[in-house]
């Protein structure tokens, strides 16, 4: 017991620290700013409403974007970390640490979870006040908004922490994860109404979380009226619910044993052969 608190509490310290040095970080605050700033821009230029609703196609898009703003932090930020972390020797250094590996996923999950929950409130305050964008409009609404953003963040950070463990090197892993995930977002509805997809590309969506975190955040930020243009003519928030919560259940069940597998097979050795190879390439040796 006294292990498991002193781990925690190690993880809650080091996930401070390294938010502090994120947001001392100019490059990477920009790098996130950019992201809401390119979101704004979309939703600027798009004045028709959402066939067959009154709903301005600008709210759709800002709560497509809400949930692909979360995805992006879990199943691209965060692999990108933790590859990069392990080239520079972090894993072979938690071998050493009682406790290192819990500590370094709480620390990690802290990190993610603040800088997706400002993500999101940065787009949403931004796009109401600049254009117009849509916010939950009464208690129902900001619970489901604070459950879907919960749940989608579970469905999402351990399993791009699973991820991080199996990439090869930081040099890779951008295009292996980039061009999977933009598939996603021109495929889950978060850009576009989904319906305006053949119904084969729905289905393949509809496995994947994207395209449910999109769904619930929708709900919470739309109108009833907007549920015209969902393919079940529903929010269907039982299914979002059921759908995120496996994807958590499976992230959970693949991210501790791969980084403990990719902790056990770091040695020295290997990390000297890592930078040797890097070096070779001519790319930055940490």
């Amino acid at each position: 017991m006294t292990h498991t608190t002193n781990s925690r509490r190690a993880g809650l310290r080091r996930g401070g620290i390294e938010l502090r040095h994120l947001l001392g970080n100019a490059k990477e605050v920009t790098g996130h700013l950019t992201n809401v700033a390119v979101a704004l821009l979309v939703a600027a230029y798009l004045g028709d409403d959402v066939p067959g609703t009154q709903t301005p196609m600008t709210h759709l898009v800002l709560a497509g974007f809400a949930a692909y703003l979360l995805f992006q932090v879990g199943l691209i930020n965060l692999p990108q970390i933790l590859v990069t972390e392990r080239e520079e020797g972090t894993l072979l250094r938690l071998r050493a640490t009682p406790g290192g590996i819990t500590a370094y996923l709480i620390a990690k999950c802290l990190l993610v979870v603040v800088l997706a929950v400002g993500t999101l409130a940065l787009l949403l305050t931004a796009g109401a006040l600049l254009v117009d964008g849509p916010l939950p409009h009464g208690p129902g609404d900001w619970l489901t908004l604070l459950w879907v953003t919960a749940l989608g963040l579970l469905a999402v950070v351990p399993l791009g922490a699973a991820i991080g463990a199996v990439l090869p090197n930081p040099r890779e892993a951008l295009a292996l994860i980039m061009l999977p995930t933009m598939g996603l977002l021109l495929t889950s509805g978060a850009v576009f109404p989904i319906t305006a997809l053949p119904a084969p590309v729905q289905q393949v969506a509809s496995f994947f979380p994207l395209k449910w975190m999109a769904q619930g955040l929708r709900s919470a930020l739309l109108p009833d009226s907007a549920q015209t243009a969902e393919p079940a003519g529903s929010w269907e928030l039982p299914m979002v619910v059921l759908v995120l919560t496996t994807w958590a259940v499976l992230g959970f069940l693949l991210a501790v044993p791969l980084l403990r597998r990719a902790a056990r097979r770091e040695s020295g050795s290997r990390l000297t052969a890592r930078q040797r190879k890097a070096a070779q390439s001519g790319a930055p040796v940490a």
